[in-house]
């Protein structure tokens, strides 16, 4: 079975994040950055899957050239290769370009049985990549799966909500889309590490990809950000004393802010 993976290098969620006063995009050279822990996920769950059968584990990236680091990790956990679809004309590319473009990556792939992801990415949390990627794949679409299971040509997810527990099958090829209960995923070991440096990644260009420039990008995206700035500092608090008037005083203050 071959799966494809998607990942995405995002910053760290303990770092200072901003946007760019220039065009309002992520300033990624303002924090840290890291392989997204939902996709450590799907990636985790990939590797199960290959344990359990025959087959290969293929990440798929795009990002700036600093990206490699999140794809150098997951080879260090197990996957087998990458590919890196990296290029400048992406830079401010909406979710809609993004999936599109990601899912003509995949499609230079040859055969491909199941294409992992994370529901949603810690930086954007759009959370629809997966299934647009579905889409334009022609492929069915499984999200928020805390299990899943491949028999033969049959994918099985559960997915759980605060209502119940629903199973969900499609017929391979497919996309699934996991959640944070689906596993905890594995340390990259010495041994892992060591062999990552040896694993191809492929980079592509929007040109070996075969993706028009004009179909990427902020100058075409079909969302942006048109003003931004920094959340204020958190002003003091207002104490209420309470000499018998306090549920008064609560209530004036509530309808000045016009909570009630």
């Amino acid at each position: 079975m071959n799966i494809v993976v998607l990942v995405k290098q995002v910053p760290d969620t303990w770092s200072e994040r901003r946007l760019t006063d220039s065009d309002h995009t992520l300033d990624r050279g303002a924090a840290d950055a890291v392989l997204d822990e939902i996709n450590e996920r799907a990636v985790e769950e990939a590797l199960k899957l290959k344990d359990a059968g025959d087959g290969e584990v293929t990440v798929v990236c795009m990002g700036p050239e600093r990206a490699t680091d999140a794809i150098r990790k997951t080879l260090s956990m197990g996957a087998d290769k990458a590919v890196h679809l990296s290029d400048e004309a992406l830079h401010g590319s909406c979710a809609v370009q993004t999936a599109r473009a990601l899912a003509t990556v995949i499609g230079t792939l040859g055969e491909v049985d199941l294409v992992l992801a994370g529901n949603e990415a810690t930086d954007g949390t759009v959370g629809a990549v997966p299934a647009m990627v579905a889409e334009a794949l022609r492929m069915p679409d499984l999200t928020h799966a805390r299990t899943v299971t491949v028999e033969g040509s049959t994918v099985t997810i559960e997915r759980e909500t605060d209502d119940a527990i629903t199973t969900l099958q499609a017929t391979l090829p497919a996309v699934v889309s996991v959640n944070e209960k689906i596993n905890e995923p594995r340390y990259p070991s010495f041994k892992g590490i060591m062999a990552a440096k040896k694993k191809p990644v492929t980079t592509m260009t929007i040109a070996d990809a075969g993706i028009d420039a004009g179909q990427v990008g902020l100058a075409s995206a079909t969302s942006t950000v048109t003003a931004s700035r920094p959340r204020p500092p958190r002003e003091a608090g207002q104490v209420v004393t309470d000499e018998g008037d306090g549920g008064v005083k609560l209530v004036e203050y509530l309808a000045g802010l016009k909570l009630i």
